[in-house]
């Protein structure tokens, strides 16, 4: 696919202002560009930009996801090493999870050269995407070892406090079940799916219902992440 897509020149030249940020988010001045602008084109904008071709960053997201998760359970098992793999797991989950890897691409600057027709309100999980689909591009341009290096020095030592997130809560569903079950309270979600008719792409609202009462809102690009945005809202209406 990559190789048809040179080949036909569907992939725009990059301009310097790209070509700026993505230095300034990688650190180094990559080899196959395409790889890379490929990356930041979210699936909304894939028929603008290619019209009968629909070419997106999914697939390179798909194996950025992979070689994060990869490269984040080697750093957990080098670090706590006294610590079993329930542990393991959760701090993994926590790194990984659709907000923190949102935020960690905001920080870094991936919001500037995303192309997308979305927005970031309904559409939380974009910049995330989008930062995991350039860890898939680093990975075919440059191999593992530099994706290790780009993902240690540019991702979780500068963005994420591993003795800190040790005791961040990030699975609110969970949470107010369990609260719903020691106060003998029936906690129901209600879900809904939308569609953003600017792009015509798919999100979740989902209602956190508790004893007939509407507690929380919360949206995602998936029923499980509104569902803890919905949960997380809940928590806080309650002042759990």
């Amino acid at each position: 696919m990559l190789k048809f897509i040179s080949q036909k020149q569907y992939l725009f030249k990059p301009d310097k202002i790209f070509l700026q940020h993505l230095k300034r988010i990688l650190g180094f001045n990559p080899r196959n560009i395409k790889l890379y602008q490929l990356a930041c084109i979210h699936k909304s904008s894939s028929y603008e930009i290619f019209k009968d071709l629909q070419i997106n960053n999914e697939r390179l997201e798909f194996l950025g996801d992979a070689i994060l998760d990869a490269l984040i359970a080697e750093r957990l098992f080098q670090k706590f090493q006294d610590k079993d793999v329930g542990f393991l797991t959760q701090m993994r989950s926590k790194i990984v999870n659709r907000e923190n890897l949102n935020n960690i691409a905001i920080k870094m600057g991936i919001s500037n050269i995303l192309v997308t027709k979305v927005s970031g309100d309904n559409h939380k999980s974009i910049y995330g995407d989008a930062l995991e689909a350039l860890i898939g591009a680093l990975y075919l341009d440059k191999g593992f070892k530099k994706a290790r290096k780009v993902v240690l020095e540019r991702i979780i030592h500068p963005h994420i406090n591993l003795n800190k997130l040790q005791d961040t809560e990030v699975d609110f569903k969970s949470r107010i079940i369990e609260w719903g079950q020691k106060h003998k309270k029936d906690v129901n979600f209600t879900n809904f799916e939308e569609i953003d008719e600017k792009s015509n792409t798919a999100y979740f609202i989902s209602h956190l219902i508790i004893a007939d009462d509407l507690i929380g809102k919360g949206s995602g690009s998936s029923k499980k992440e509104a569902e803890q945005n919905a949960a997380r809202q809940g928590l806080e209406s309650l002042n759990i």
